[in-house]
């Protein structure tokens, strides 16, 4: 819980403020049925005017300044667990945007969302109530308390058999309960995390007529759910019931037994009524002080939760030594491994080559051959297990992350757009940058053509996940917000995919023009999407099975001249292996 109360820290000051104006409000509350019991034995019984004006207006000054303490010290409350509130959920986004793909696995999102609304308002709640009753109940119960005895220490049975039964009341609540909020906390993440992936996978679900179905598997999440709130609100619900029948029930009694002793003359009218008021405030602070104890462990299960996210320690950070280079654009790999946290064989093995400024390097191989795996490793979304890459000969681990993700442009094998304009999304990589340089960048991305149709152009509204737009635009409007960042290195990871042929070559053509000294990488499954490229690298099964351009490699690569048969036909193939295709083919089969 360290990372949780580290965060109540700069609020110290104010907690002593709210702890000061309670206590004042606790003694004030106190000083009211002595008032009171002072009133009726010795101005309404005597028949003393000027003394019940005197004293009644005592207890009109008294109860403005218990007011004026309970408001401040409540404002003063809300403002504590407000801004505590705010503190923790800035310090868990901040947190999970330093994450890396590890971290990130051992969260689900809809978890992650949990513990950032709900759970950090449970820590919220809890606050205030804390902050209010934590001082004022234990003062005014145990000042209650001193102040019945002192009345009549004989009478105290009364309080007792009260207080006993409310005990008996709270145990049994308490271990029926408890248990009950650990489980509603998962019921509703996985209430969250249906609702966000149906929701995403909406035109799939339609797509297969699953509607029905998953509708059911709502409804039970749901119910789940949804009992576990019935339980625990019917427990509530019977709790403050029961507890006014026996504080009702315990002032029945105060008021029998204090009648038997008016009748003996061992106590007068006005202390059997402040007897009443004291006892009412002793149960009343001692079911105050109980539910603290009930709040108290629903809390911890919240803040145990957000401790969690806190506390985890990032895997992918700065050394100490870290160091930014002048930023050129080579890329060394050398007999790197690497394999997925807890996956039992590696990813990728004993990967070497080299990517020069001013070149494009395309990689190319099967589903599952470690394409992706391989160019997430350079912008260091996760870390390798052997071997080194090095940008421009400083090995990446010792280059501060902040620099060495700023010196390139990535666009992910899935475009992810952001709510806002097409300007926005474009201008995310770099949100100073003019209206030229976004259209520059929307030119060179292809875009321009479909953004300039758009009902409002550049100023259009993108929806979340950019569900307005097809998927060949939102490709190209991700790939234009690579490039607006003029970066040394430019990452490609499978973002042509969605494109035609023509808008294809139309774009590696404005690539090799508008960023000719940078280093290109491009994951590609199309063969004439880097048939030009300067050098290919082909995987297989997380090896390199061949490293040359386009013809060396029909010649040379099993794997990369079986991807060129699925793909090209033997004219094409012919054609650009300069005739010896069938030779090469024939002497490869004979073999």
């Amino acid at each position: 819980m360290k990372e949780v109360l580290g965060k109540y820290k700069p609020y110290v000051p104010m907690i002593l403020l709210v702890v000061m104006f309670l206590f004042g409000q606790a003694m004030s509350e106190l000083m009211l049925p002595s008032y009171m019991s002072d009133i009726i034995n010795n101005g309404v019984v005597k028949g003393d005017i000027p003394y019940i004006y005197s004293l009644g207006l005592r207890m009109v000054l008294v109860s403005f300044l218990a007011v004026a303490c309970a408001i401040t010290g409540n404002l003063i409350a809300a403002r504590v667990a407000a801004g505590s509130a705010r503190d923790i959920r800035s310090s868990l986004f901040r947190r999970v945007m330093t994450y890396s793909a590890k971290e990130y696995s051992q969260f689900s999102t809809a978890s992650l969302i949990t513990r950032s609304t709900n759970d950090v308002q449970n820590l919220q709640q809890t606050t205030v109530f804390l902050l209010r009753m934590a001082v004022f109940a234990p003062v005014m119960g145990t000042g209650a308390l001193i102040k019945a005895l002192s009345l009549s220490p004989g009478m105290t049975w009364t309080l007792a058999l009260g207080l006993i039964v409310i005990l008996l009341l709270m145990i049994t609540l308490f271990f029926a309960v408890l248990p009950k909020f650990k489980v509603l906390q998962d019921k509703l993440d996985r209430l969250n995390l249906i609702i966000s992936e149906r929701l995403s996978g909406l035109l799939v679900v339609r797509a297969f007529s699953s509607e029905q179905q998953e509708e059911d598997r709502f409804d039970d999440a749901n119910m789940d759910l949804t009992r576990i709130n019935i339980f625990i609100n019917r427990a509530m619900a019977f709790m403050f019931p029961s507890v006014t029948l026996i504080m009702n029930a315990t002032c029945t009694l105060i008021i029998w037994a204090g009648a038997k002793m008016v009748a003996k003359g061992g106590m007068n009218v006005g202390e059997v009524m402040a007897f009443m008021q004291y006892g009412t405030h002793v149960i009343l602070s001692f079911l105050f002080i109980t539910a603290i104890f009930i709040m108290i462990p629903r809390a911890a299960v919240s803040a145990k939760r957000v401790n969690d996210v806190l506390a985890m320690e990032t895997t992918i950070t700065d050394a100490e030594d870290a160091e930014a280079p002048v930023p050129e654009g080579k890329i060394e790999f050398r007999n790197v491994c690497f394999r997925y946290p807890d996956s039992a064989g590696d990813s990728l093995t004993d990967i070497s080559f080299t990517a020069l400024p001013g070149q494009t390097t395309a990689i190319i191989g099967g589903t599952g051959s470690g394409k992706s795996s391989l160019v997430s490793l350079i912008p260091r979304f996760y870390d390798i297990r052997e071997g080194s890459i090095k940008i421009d000969g400083q090995e990446i681990r010792k280059i501060p992350l902040k620099d060495l993700r700023a010196m390139i442009g990535y666009v992910p094998q899935k475009s992810t757009l952001f709510n806002g304009t097409v300007a926005d999304n474009i201008a995310f990589s770099d949100p100073g940058a003019s209206m030229d340089r976004i259209r520059k960048a929307a030119e060179t991305a292809q875009a321009a053509g479909f953004i300039e149709e758009l009902p409002d152009g550049y100023s259009t509204w993108i929806a979340q996940g950019g569900s307005t737009v097809s998927g060949g635009q939102k490709q190209r409007l991700a790939i234009a917000r690579a490039l607006l960042k003029d970066a040394k290195i430019y990452i490609f990871d499978d973002s042509f995919s969605a494109l035609d042929f023509s808008t294809d070559a139309a774009l590696r053509a404005a690539l090799a023009e508008d960023v000719s000294d940078a280093t290109v990488i491009i994951v590609a499954q199309r063969i004439n999407t880097i048939a030009g490229a300067d050098q290919i690298i082909v995987l297989d099964e997380g090896r390199l099975a061949g490293i040359g351009t386009h013809s060396e490699l029909l010649d040379s690569c099993k794997v990369y001249r079986e991807i060129a048969m699925s793909q090209l036909s033997e004219e094409e193939l012919a054609e650009q292996f300069g005739g010896r295709f069938a030779q090469a083919t024939d002497g490869k089969e004979a073999e």
